[in-house]
C-alpha cells in the first residue's frame, strides 16, 4: 500500500460549539477534505471520467473514534492510510494529530461507480489504471 498521505488544517470558528470546540460531525468532512486532496495528489478525483464514464466514490460505512478535543485554532494533522483495496472498494484510516496526540480515528470504505444514465450508480471493479496509484 502507499505510504501515508498528510494535509495539515486549522480548525475554523464555525466548526466549533459555545465551548470552542471542534463539533464531532466535522471529523466526517475532514476526513472528506483529506480523502480529496489525496485522490488530486494521484492525479485522480473523487469525480472524475474514466474511459468515457463518470466515475464516482459513494461511501458505503464510515466510522471515527474520538480521544481528545480540538479546539479553535487548533492545528491538527490528518494522515490518510490506505489500508485496503478491493476489486471495487477501498478502505482507508484517517489519524487525527494535534502535535503528537492523536485525538480521533476514522474509517471510511468507499465504492468505486460508475453513473448510470437512467440516474443513479452502479457498482464496477476499480479500472487498473485507478488501482495502480491507489495500490
Amino acid at each position: 500500500m502507499p505510504g501515508a498521505f498528510s494535509l495539515r488544517r486549522r480548525v475554523q470558528f464555525a466548526e466549533t460549539d459555545m465551548a470552542g470546540v471542534a463539533h464531532f460531525s466535522n471529523f466526517f468532512r475532514w476526513m472528506e477534505e483529506v480523502e480529496h486532496a489525496y485522490f488530486r495528489s494521484l492525479g485522480l478525483s473523487v469525480v472524475m471520467e474514466h474511459e468515457g464514464r463518470e466515475i464516482g466514490w459513494p461511501r458505503v460505512a464510515v466510522s471515527c473514534e474520538y480521544s481528545g478535543p480540538v479546539n479553535f485554532e487548533d492545528e491538527i494533522d490528518l494522515r490518510l492510510r490506505v489500508i485496503k483495496v478491493g476489486e471495487k472498494s477501498f478502505t482507508y484510516e484517517v489519524d487525527f494529530m494535534k502535535g503528537e496526540q492523536e485525538v480521533a480515528q476514522g474509517k471510511v470504505t468507499s465504492v468505486c461507480c460508475a453513473a448510470d444514465p437512467a440516474g443513479g450508480f452502479k457498482s464496477i471493479a476499480i479500472p487498473e489504471a485507478i488501482r495502480a496509484k491507489l495500490s
